[in-house]
């Protein structure tokens, strides 16, 4: 093995980094093995010397940071990558200007220099998304924002440099292009989920936000065996299996993520990340029951990082929604609100939904109330990056009902934030669970009719009437969704709180004419939605 002087020379020899990164490729094999501490244990020792020992040792502290979202955590991993950004910085280039190398060619650049300015754009785009997590200031905002242009900057220059025909390659090429192909891939993947207008914005201040473009680095970043492909995979899977779901319509092709994580599965098969992974991927599928074992095994495989076990009880708590095994759904939920930092108001907010769902009479579990669970949701609030997460302000909306004596009830709280996280998608491809799913609306559309009338009334009868109509859908009964749909819009002036149903109703309209190949009446019902 090579000593630390070796790693630390200024002007080391093309074998003293690659020794370094092999090195560092051991902990990052440790890391997936679950093995968290020992690969922290490995690269610790020499994280003053060595920049890429740096920046994967900040790199990890980070994730767990991100996952325990821990004051503390959060503070000490921001102190972390600034250090990993001061050995990096102390290998580039003397006199180098961000956005100007030296020449289009990157000539007088050494080896070391050009993987040393790939790891400080990388440490600067870690520290800015920390910046954001911790501090709601504008101050905070503006700086995180100057991090994440200066690491942008740098990875243009590189990524130029790397594509010129002038450029020679190092005997550790593939490991810099890995990282210039995570850079880019990310900020252009990144940037293409932002609004048109904040994009044109952004492309006119020097940014790019082509979506495809960003994927292809991104893949090409991933079928290499470099130091990046773990990340560069991570972003695609969260693409494939999170992103389009959430920020959209969930009709991606999900065979891509099968692809991308087999080989990892094979390696690694008891890797906590990639069960977890893999789970997502049968969950969109349809295959329930074989998520919910995946989620399972994510969890029995380790215990030293209890965060990762978190993201699986969140997966856990919507495939029983999905099946309406409310209980155990309440279980997982009971656990995020004890153990998660993430959204306390919604883990709060899910339990009560949870026991709502249940038989007046029969018992709640832990002696739990629903109301009084609903009353506490707004006490959970918080802000991530200076804003609340849409989500719980929904919830916190929502739960404000039972502040009242008697309490408004919700009719079924469970389904339509399931809808909020686009769970419908997920159970299409289930004819079974979707007719599951409508016979709970049937019931709670019946016990609406027959009680009281009320301001909530005509609301509740179009939640259920959306949520019938997207039912309606997956069963493939387009004119009987289709009614559903017009029946909120003509609805409008009728409804009085929930005024996201008429445009999502006009949404979810469009959506399915573009499915029948209806797309100018598409067009224009989104146009009115907007």
């Amino acid at each position: 093995m090579f000593s630390t002087q070796q790693c630390a020379a200024r002007d080391s020899a093309p074998g003293d980094l690659e020794a370094c990164l092999k090195e560092c490729m051991e902990a990052l094999d440790l890391f997936l093995n679950n093995k968290f501490e020992e690969s922290l244990d490995k690269l610790r020792p020499q994280i003053s010397d060595s920049m890429y020992h740096a920046l994967i040792h900040a790199t990890i502290v980070e994730m767990r940071a991100m996952m325990t979202f821990e004051h503390d955590d959060i503070i000490n991993a921001g102190s972390t990558m600034k250090g990993a950004q001061a050995v990096c910085h102390r290998f580039r280039k003397k006199l180098t200007v961000v956005g100007k190398m030296s020449k289009p060619t990157g000539e007088g650049f050494t080896e070391d220099e050009l993987h040393a300015e790939a790891c400080y754009a990388e440490c600067l785009l870690q520290r800015a998304a920390l910046t954001f997590l911790q501090d709601e200031s504008m101050v905070s905002f503006l700086k995180g924002g100057m991090k994440v242009r200066s690491s942008y900057m740098i990875y243009k220059e590189l990524h130029q440099f790397t594509q010129s025909h002038d450029f020679h390659k190092g005997p550790n090429h593939s490991h810099l292009e890995g990282g210039v192909s995570l850079g880019i891939g990310a900020f252009n993947l990144t940037l293409s989920l932002f609004p048109p207008r904040i994009l044109k914005l952004l492309e006119f201040a020097g940014f790019s936000g082509d979506k495809e473009y960003g994927l292809a680095q991104l893949q090409e970043g991933a079928s290499s065996l470099n130091l990046r492909s773990l990340l560069c995979t991570m972003l695609l899977l969260c693409n494939y299996t999170f992103l389009t779901f959430i920020l959209g319509t969930g009709e991606d092709d999900i065979s891509e993520a099968d692809r991308l994580i087999k080989p990892y599965l094979s390696r690694y098969p008891k890797g906590a990340i990639f069960l977890f992974f893999a789970g997502r991927i049968e969950e969109i599928k349809g295959n329930i029951n074989k998520a919910i074992s995946l989620f399972e095994d994510g969890c029995a495989a380790q215990q030293a990082w209890k965060q990762f076990h978190h993201m699986c009880y969140w997966e856990l708590m919507w495939c029983f929604t999905y099946k309406r095994v409310w209980k155990m759904a309440y279980f997982y939920a009971d656990l995020l609100s004890k153990e998660s930092r993430w959204s306390k108001a919604m883990y709060v907010y899910m339990k009560a939904a949870y026991l709502s769902m249940l038989p007046q009479g029969e018992e709640r579990p832990f002696g739990d109330n629903e109301v009084e669970l609903f009353r506490q949701v707004p006490s959970y609030k918080q802000k991530i990056a200076g804003k609340s997460p849409p989500t719980e302000k929904f919830a916190i909306r929502k739960a404000r009902r039972y502040n009242s004596d008697p309490p408004r009830t919700l009719p079924v709280p469970v389904l339509e934030m399931m809808y909020m996280w686009n769970g419908f998608a997920m159970i299409e491809k289930d004819e079974a669970l979707t007719q599951g799913v409508m016979e709970t609306l049937l019931e709670a559309e019946r016990k609406l009719h027959e009680g009281p009338v009320n301001e909530y009334s005509i609301d509740d009868s179009c939640v259920i009437t959306l949520l019938k109509g997207l039912c309606f859908r997956n069963q493939g009964q387009i004119d009987r969704a289709e009614a559903c749909f017009m029946h909120i819009c003509t609805s409008e002036k009728h409804i009085h709180h929930d005024d996201y149903l008429v445009p999502n109703a006009l949404l979810e309209l469009s959506l399915m004419y573009i499915r029948l190949g209806r797309k100018e009446e598409a067009i224009r019902l989104l146009q009115r939605a907007k």
